[in-house]
């Protein structure tokens, strides 16, 4: 059981008849811990190595046992053959592959001295137009990185971002001058074997970040490793370095002064190969210092992983442990978490950058995937010009008796021997070789290799001028993307890995940047904020990752310029030129076109002006709601506005995009006063979506009798458009009486026709009775002439005519009164 602090030793073996005398010292005491067994008396003193004087950053290989780090050394250089040892065929077809780029000029005696030695530029011509279009896109001269507000925009987070993103930019253009030339060279090994690392971290020599690249051949990977660096359980990266950058090294505490250089160093296999193809070779004179730095979990005797109640529980936390390869001696053990994390999270130092993904660890390049079709390309050329050269400097025997001089040797272009015909025909003793003319077979074939070479490693040119100039978009679009699928995966690699090393470079500097760091650019001075590196903003690669190439991004603007040229209503016309002078390299767009660069926040003033352009208006969070509505509802005001119903739409749809920003942010601070940051107590998306609309409607209230107020009424102003629509009802109304008045007359008209019709009627009866009395007095007149009518006759006409003289004068009577 562990012994507390006050307990009397002394008094307690007294007890049992042990004299013991306790000397008190000032002098500081191990932190130990005493275990006393009272059934065998027996006392065990633990150790604690662990002290809390220890700094947490500092190198642990200080404070621990010999036969701790002895135990170390041994275990991590077993697990360093066992690596090597894993990837022998990597390494042999790695540095066999090297013979293919054809940087040297090979000498060949067999099949005949001066043999062709060329290699056919199949490989090389896949790495270097990789390497040059990758470094086009992934490293442009105004810098690589661009940068993104997580979350809402505000001009606060804008303005942050921008900061962040000219920083990076400056630090990788020109605080770093290493970083171009070193990703130059990443390229041309993605390109070769498939992958190559970046290792990022702050250098206590030059007091910065850095982002060194690390070749394939100096990190291994272990056998069941992966090739996203967070997921190997080991990663064992070789560091030369000259002894005198290991003395500072030394000095500044990093690491133990135990190692030993070499004069000599026996290159690797890989080595050896480059050495070969650069034609370069080590002379041995300098000095240099071999370490083996593993990123490892590791379980470390006295700092071992403790439970609640301080037990070990046996799991291993990462720690970062450096030998030195030749001695084998541990120079270095350092934590590599952060201080205070409960899950003592590993941290990731790594970028792999991959070509192609492949089955294992390291990627494949184009070695592996045209590195056969090279070999035998290069096969059919040699041979095709070795042809060429024995058809057009023939060789043979000639004679000379019977012996034949040298007929061990092989015969050389433009050779004759002489051979002893024994007194024959001169014709006869001379025998040329039967040489071919160079065979059209393996001309075609040669031509099958280098174009499925160039068609597996997508580096064909784009026939873009023999192309229908009139095909229609998705025909173009489909034949670009047929063409470029393999680059186009390629691209989206890189910009995936290009990403995680800004973000390690952005954390690196959240860490070890001052409060405020100032620094000068050509035309102003600037300044970053540590504290701007935070997860507010996001560190992208400026590169798009679906397009990789000049000819691509041009074919994708000029084709969205098509599209909104054939609609110019519905999209934005600005837009679709800039970018179009974007993608043909055009760097001063905004001296061509007109501004309108709607993406910042702006005072009032200037919305109101861009407003009677015809230039869209956008609302910012944090920006001054209240003043920016205010100005506009005077603006609005205004009798020119008033007859301009575009300004005024436009005006007032903006008016509405602060009320709900303003309600938003509203509803946003309240949330924060009544619960703080407390997941548990956080509202849904439905009720904060409630919440705003109750503020929303709240605001507008108040919007509204702010208007009234401002117009000098509470009505307010009559709306040109009801105005006119009143109008036009008005209008309306009066044509709709007029017809009605029309109708009215036309009846009264007609009932005036019917009458004068009836009697006009009546008066053409009355006249024809008239006019038939008057022929039958005639009648009577003439029949009493003759004599021929009786009396009876006479009378009875007389009568007639009487009673139609009666009945004519009442219907007269009768007509008179109607009238």
């Amino acid at each position: 059981m562990p012994i507390e602090k006050n307990y009397d030793i002394g008094s307690s073996l007294k007890d049992e008849g042990i004299d013991v005398e306790i000397e008190e010292t000032n002098e500081d005491l191990p932190n130990v811990d005493i275990e006393f067994d009272q059934e065998t008396g027996e006392v065990v003193v633990n150790m604690n190595e662990e002290d809390d004087d220890v700094p947490f950053d500092s190198n642990l290989a200080e404070v621990l046992d010999e036969g701790a780090l002895a135990t170390m050394s041994e275990e991590l250089m077993v697990l360093f053959e066992a690596d090597q040892s894993s990837r022998k065929d990597w390494e042999k077809m790695y540095s066999q592959g090297m013979k293919y780029l054809g940087f040297t000029m090979e000498e060949r005696t067999k099949p005949f001295k001066g043999a062709a030695g060329v290699y056919h530029p199949l490989l090389t011509e896949s790495i270097v137009q990789f390497q040059a279009q990758a470094l086009k896109e992934l490293m442009p001269a105004e810098g690589p990185v661009r940068t993104q507000v997580l979350g809402k925009e505000t001009r606060e987070r804008l303005m942050q971002a921008d900061r962040v993103k000219e920083f990076m930019n400056y630090q990788l253009t020109q605080g770093m001058p290493e970083y171009t030339p070193d990703f130059d060279q990443l390229l041309f090994y993605v390109g070769y074997g498939g992958s190559a690392f970046k290792k990022v971290y702050f250098d206590q020599n030059l007091q910065r970040m850095v982002s060194n690249l690390v070749l394939p051949d100096n990190l291994y990977i272990p056998y069941h490793g992966s090739s996203v660096m967070s997921r190997c359980e080991r990663i064992t990266h070789r560091v030369p370095m000259s002894t005198n950058d290991f003395r500072k090294a030394v000095v500044n505490g990093q690491y133990l002064d135990v190692a030993e250089p070499e004069k000599t160093t026996s290159p690797s296999q890989i080595q050896k190969e480059k050495d070969k193809v650069t034609g370069v070779r080590q002379s041995g004179e300098e000095e240099e210092i071999n370490l083996l730095e593993f990123q490892l979990d590791y379980d470390l005797p006295g700092f071992e992983d403790t439970d609640e109640d301080g037990e070990p529980t046996g799991i291993k936390l990462p720690y970062i442990i450096t030998l030195d390869e030749v001695s084998g001696e541990v120079v270095g053990v350092r934590r590599n978490w952060i201080e205070g994390s409960p899950i003592h999270e590993r941290k990731e130092y790594y970028i792999h950058y991959l070509l192609v993904q492949g089955p294992g660890a390291y990627g494949l390049g184009f070695l592996h995937l045209v590195g056969n079709l090279t070999s035998s390309a290069t096969s059919a050329l040699r041979q095709l010009i070795d042809a060429g050269t024995l058809a057009n400097l023939p060789a043979g025997f000639k004679a000379k008796g019977a012996r034949i001089m040298n007929d061990d040797v092989p015969l050389q272009p433009g050779e004759w021997r002489d051979m002893d015909a024994g007194g024959a025909d001169l014709q006869q003793s001379i025998l040329p070789l039967p040489y071919k003319e160079p065979s059209q077979t393996l001309m075609a074939l040669l031509g099958f290799c280098v174009e499925a070479g160039q068609r597996l490693a997508s580096i064909s040119d784009m026939q873009v001028g023999d192309s229908n100039q009139n095909a229609a978009v998705g025909t173009t679009i489909a034949l670009l993307e047929k063409g470029s699928s393999v680059m186009s995966a390629i691209h989206k690699r890189l910009h995936y890995s290009q990403r995680l090393e800004f973000q390690l470079l952005a954390k690196g500097f959240s860490e070890f940047l001052p409060d405020e760091y100032p620094y000068d650019v050509p035309g102003e001075s600037r300044s970053i904020k540590k504290k701007d590196f935070d997860n507010r903003v996001d560190v992208l690669p400026v590169s798009d990752p679906n397009i990789f190439s000049v000819s691509q991004r041009i074919t994708m603007a000029q084709t969205q310029l098509q599209l909104a040229q054939s609609a110019p209503q519905m999209h934005n016309m600005y837009e679709a030129y800039r970018r179009m002078y974007t993608a043909i390299g055009v760097r001063d767009v905004d001296a061509i076109l007109n501004s309108q660069d709607i993406d910042k926040p702006k005072d009032p003033a200037s919305e109101n002006s861009m407003a009677l352009d015809g230039s869209p208006l956008k609302a910012f969070a944090g920006q001054q709601h209240d003043a920016h509505i205010l100005s506009h509802l005077l603006f609005g005001l205004s009798p020119m506005v008033g007859q301009m119903p575009n300004v005024a739409t436009s005006v007032l749809k903006h008016v509405f995009e602060h009320i709900k920003l303003k309600a938003e942010e509203f509803v946003e601070a309240e949330i924060f006063r009544e619960y703080g940051t407390d997941p548990k107590g956080m509202v849904s998306a439905l009720q904060r979506e409630a919440m705003i609309a109750l503020k929303v409607a709240e605001f507008y209230q108040e919007v509204k009798a702010k208007q009234e107020e401002l117009s000098g009424s509470k009505n307010p102003p009559p709306d040109p458009l009801v105005e006119l629509k009143k109008q036009e009802l008005q209008q309306s109304g009066q044509r709709d009486q007029a017809k009605a008045a029309e109708g009215q007359a036309r009846i009264q008209l007609d009932q005036q026709k019917e009458a004068n019709n009836q009697s006009n009627n009546q008066a053409e009866q009355a006249l024809k009775k008239i006019i038939e009395n008057e022929r039958n007095q005639i009648t009577v007149a003439q029949m009493t002439q003759k004599g021929v009518l009786d009396g009876r006759k006479i009378a009875q006409a007389q009568q007639e005519i009487q009673q139609a003289a009666e009945q004519t004068a009442y219907d007269q009577q009768n007509s008179g009164k109607n009238e």
